[in-house]
């Protein structure tokens, strides 16, 4: 393995881990595909408290009496998060007036189907020529099977574009918001994290970036199938503004408090809808953890009463989330969310683009709808076909590398010192496959719809997102599609 070395000014040395910069195109297919890897656990010492008529105005010193600290307080969702409470000491976090639930803080840790590849970029001969007005013209366009398979492509040629007045909450591992096709898209204003592991690392090596800057390369594959300049790659719109909400970190974990609190602020801040691409796999007992039923459903509750769709993956655990038993699909199974199953063509040579993935969560009544999420033919041990990036063995849903991913080693810890990946140079993209990328296309339609329906209209977006879906199965019979492939042109009258 090459490495470069690089210094941060004042802050000492970041070494550049060059691996994936020196691999040429096409790309080597990926070793060891495998099943997401997600796991949920109870997070010592951090507990968020439920009030069904209001906390008390003392609840900071309450909650310092019992020897923690109050982190936040969020009067109008009733939910707060207290860090630093021993267990003999969480049991009375209920006789503190106006609390009615308090429950252990719930980690989450993101995973992926395969894991991401890379490709060079620095052919493009001018980053700063964006294609706005003409998202077709993008240079890397040709490789966007899941544009295409939308009509996303006809919706552009008529002037449906989005509009900035349009705002999009990313709740994931942050945004590299300064990539040539996300520059000037994300209000970083309004943008935020929750991710205090992020949050330090931030303070220590980039001082001068906002705390929603990417470290994993997650949430930035996810907001540029939003909305994108089309530099090198095209977005379902591009005119639409996004707002990073940080709840994953640099190593795609983070907890339920973090979540929560992300909904309420997007919903806060004004985001007309917001992408969550991230959940607990296989989803938790509603029985067992009935009182985190009940957290999730209050803040979605909130959300869609401030006037913001919540559009939500389905997960990548290949079940029916219909006949699931006692399980709460998270987040799926939340109240007036959009949730969006997984497809792509499994080879460069399939005749159905349309295939449902083979990872993906499906469910006739939980599926709301189906977007590109990317596919591969795991059946025949994800054979290579040449796709236009090159032999490769699945249908990827490309993007910028964010310049900011940290590099780890073979046990997924970071590399110390710390060290970036080759994406550093700014002139890699990256594929991703998932029902993590199949949720954004969904966003971004939703976007499209609220510059043409206006604002604060949940239900009429998701009535309109569901009445346009092209019915791919059998009517009311078929697990996979939910109402449908959404298709961006329809849904926009053309």
């Amino acid at each position: 393995m090459r490495s470069s070395r690089f210094l941060l000014p004042a802050l000492g040395a970041l070494a550049l881990a060059a691996c994936s910069a020196d691999r040429p195109e096409p790309l080597a297919p990926f070793t060891a595909p495998g099943a997401a890897s997600r796991s949920v656990t109870e997070t010592a010492g951090r507990y968020i408290l439920a009030s069904n008529g209001g906390f008390a105005a003392d609840l900071a010193d309450r909650v310092a009496a019992l020897g923690g600290t109050l982190e936040s307080v969020h009067a109008a969702g009733g939910i707060a998060v207290v860090s630093g409470i021993s267990d003999a000491a969480a049991a009375n976090l209920t006789s503190i007036r106006g609390v009615n639930e308090a429950q252990p803080d719930i980690e989450i840790t993101l995973g992926s189907p395969l894991a991401a590849v890379e490709a060079d970029a620095s052919s493009i001969e001018d980053p700063a020529i964006t294609s706005q007005t003409n998202p077709a013209t993008a240079s890397r366009y040709p490789w966007q099977w899941n544009m295409r398979d939308i009509h996303a492509n006809t919706a552009w040629a008529a002037g449906k574009l989005g509009s900035p007045d349009v705002k999009v909450a990313i709740l994931d591992s942050g945004i590299d918001y300064d990539a040539p096709d996300l520059n000037g898209l994300v209000d970083l204003a309004s943008s935020t994290s929750f991710v205090s592991g992020d949050n330090a690392i931030t303070a220590t090596y980039f001082p001068s970036r906002n705390a929603i800057g990417d470290y994993n390369g997650h949430g930035t594959n996810v907001a540029s199938q939003v909305s994108s300049k089309a530099v090198a790659l095209a977005g379902v719109s591009s005119r639409t503004t996004l707002m990073g909400v940080k709840v994953l970190g640099w190593n795609g974990s983070g907890s339920l408090s973090a979540v929560l609190n992300g909904i309420l602020w997007a919903a806060d801040h004004g985001a007309d809808v917001a992408n969550m691409s991230l959940g607990v796999a296989g989803g938790v007992s509603k029985t067992a953890f009935g009182a985190y039923v009940s957290l999730v459903n209050r803040t979605f509750n909130y959300a869609k009463s401030k006037g913001m769709l919540m559009v939500v993956s389905a997960g990548n655990d290949g079940i029916d989330l219909d006949h699931n038993g006692n399980i709460f699909a998270a987040y799926c199974d939340a109240p007036h969310v959009v949730c969006v199953s997984a497809v792509g063509p499994a080879t460069a040579t399939s005749t159905n683009i349309d295939e449902p993935a083979y990872f993906t969560n499906v469910g006739r009544s939980a599926i709301a709808v189906a977007a590109p999420g990317g596919n591969a033919d795991a059946a025949h041990n994800f054979a290579l076909s040449p796709w236009p990036w090159g032999n490769d063995i699945a249908s990827w849903v490309w993007s910028y590398c964010s310049k900011t991913r940290l590099a780890t080693d073979a046990k997924g810890k970071l590399i110390q010192p710390l060290a970036l990946t080759g994406c550093a140079a700014g002139n890699r993209i990256t594929g991703y496959i998932g029902t993590s990328q199949a949720s954004p296309h969904v966003a971004g339609l939703a976007a499209l719809l609220v510059a043409e329906m206006g604002h604060n209209h949940p239900s009429a977006i998701k009535a309109a997102i569901l009445n346009s879906a092209d019915d791919l199965g059998q009517p009311g019979t078929d697990p996979f599609y939910g109402r449908g492939r959404i298709n961006v042109a329809k849904a926009l009258g053309l």
